[in-house]
């Protein structure tokens, strides 16, 4: 029935929200369906949209499985996306990140 999922991030600032899911992602966005609309299509059914929607910013959490968890950590460190580190977490690791508006974004992996 169902054949995907999109995970959004409500912002306040769609271009500096943009700049930090880019570095995120390691890539711009793949779609902008309309103004204050961004996408990244992650995999064949699946994806990340971040809309901006002022009075909802900062209220969003999304988890993204990642095949590499140390890697994506370093990654984001250089990048100047500051976090903890990786942690035990729902039996296997996470990563927890905040975007510009305080949005929870949860990489896991091993």
């Amino acid at each position: 029935m169902f054949e995907g999922l999109l995970g959004q991030c409500a912002v306040t600032d769609v271009d500096r929200a943009e700049e930090w899911f880019t570095i995120l992602c390691g890539r711009p966005p793949d779609a902008r369906p309309m103004a204050g609309l961004l996408e990244w299509h992650l995999g064949p059914g699946f994806g990340l949209q971040v809309w901006s929607e002022p009075e909802s910013a900062g209220h969003s959490t999304v988890s993204l499985l990642v095949t590499d968890i140390d890697d994506d950590a370093e990654r984001l460190l250089a990048h100047g996306i500051a976090h903890d580190g990786p942690q035990p977490g729902g039996g296997a690791r996470i990563l927890v990140l905040a975007d510009p508006d305080g949005n929870r974004v949860v990489l896991t992996g091993s």
